[in-house]
């Protein structure tokens, strides 16, 4: 029998570089790929951003496959990307929701089209370069369990991958800390080998997310309205909700002599909630859109770790059904800006049991 064949999505930066060496290292043949997804900005503002899906990002995965010596292809996604992630953006946005768009990218760009299109051309696997590591369970339920170093864990990012996409996934660098996948690029002379990590959303780069929105929908965005209390009491004028999202504090414009926060968007009276510090925090929510991994569904109550954010260390929850494809979720302890649209990820210790999105 032949040698596995495994498609690399291949982003540009140091750590698809690193999968796609250490899989030739490990006997699969390897082909590189890089998704071409939004990229028609001027080249001017590629050079500065780099960023995980520029044109310069191209050039780079190419230079990388040509000196590990393995076929490289660049791959049209646009209309995918466009439906699946700029859509659903700036939809959820419009919805007073704060969307996580890498996750929706994750799930319907990077693995559902780019697996179909890998399994179309004789690709036994697909792989990545993400922090994450891959298990199957005694049952033989596939799941996702923390990567080496919990610092650059990006586990919460893909926590709504499906079981036949995780058998069909290899993540390499999830042994490794970033340090050490650094450490092997620069002892192999790959050019990636310092490349500083794409920051922020990929499409935005100039992270004036309400523009962008504003653009995308020629304009037809939630107009200015009035910062309120919780009751209702009117402490001025907003530039519209989806210059807005739960717990901030910063630019908004307003001065009350104390600091302020978004504790609420109100879509539906186009009204922002502010309040102190103390109201960002929260004990219960609910979330839809389900996703199990290490288990086919919830039944009954269970104890938990959440994470309601990328960056939030977690905190411990009881969860249980509440009703088809919704999840309540009750904290042991307040935690802050809980906010809808974004994930919720339920672990068990290291190991991913699933998430939802934050209604």
């Amino acid at each position: 029998m032949g040698k596995k064949k495994v498609v690399v999505g291949m982003s540009g930066g140091v750590d698809s570089s690193a999968a796609a060496w250490l899989l030739k290292e490990q006997g699969y043949e390897v082909i590189g790929v890089t998704m071409q997804i939004w990229q028609d900005e001027s080249q001017q503002a590629l050079e500065e951003q780099g960023g995980c899906c520029g044109l310069s990002a191209v050039e780079d995965a190419r230079r990388v496959a040509a000196m590990l010596d393995i076929p490289y292809y660049v791959m049209n996604f646009k209309s995918e990307f466009k439906k699946n992630v700029i859509d659903y953006f700036v939809a959820e946005y419009l919805r007073g929701h704060t969307p996580n768009p890498c996750i929706a990218c994750n799930r319907y760009v990077k693995w559902e089209s780019l697996l179909k299109r890998s399994m179309d051309i004789g690709a036994d696997y697909i792989a990545t370069g993400h922090y994450a590591r891959i298990c199957q369970l005694p049952g033989g339920r596939f799941t996702l369990q923390k990567s080496a170093t919990e610092a650059k864990d990006q586990t919460y990012a893909l926590y709504n991958l499906t079981q036949y996409q995780l058998s069909r996934t290899l993540m390499p660098v999830g042994d490794y800390t970033k340090e050490e996948i650094r450490r092997m690029a620069e002892n192999l002379g790959l050019r990636t080998a310092q490349k500083p990590d794409s920051q922020e959303i990929c499409f935005i780069p100039d992270h004036d997310y309400a523009g962008f929105i504003e653009e995308e929908t020629a304009g037809n965005v939630p107009p200015p309205g009035n910062f309120v209390t919780k009751e209702g009491t009117i402490l001025g004028r907003h530039k519209g909700i989806t210059h807005y999202t739960i717990g901030q504090r910063k630019g908004l414009g307003i001065a009350l002599g104390v600091p302020m926060f978004v504790t609420e968007l109100r879509p539906e009276t186009n009204e922002v909630v502010l309040g102190s510090n103390e109201e960002t925090f929260g004990t219960v929510l609910y979330g839809d859109k389900l996703n199990f991994m290490s288990v086919p569904e919830l039944e009954g109550k269970m104890e938990v770790t959440a994470k309601i954010r990328y960056n939030h260390k977690g905190a411990p929850c009881t969860i249980e059904k509440a009703g088809d494809d919704k999840v309540f979720c009750r904290f042991h302890e307040p935690v802050r800006a809980i906010t809808p649209g974004q994930a919720v990820v339920f672990y068990d210790g290291n190991i991913v049991v699933g998430g939802g999105t934050i209604l």
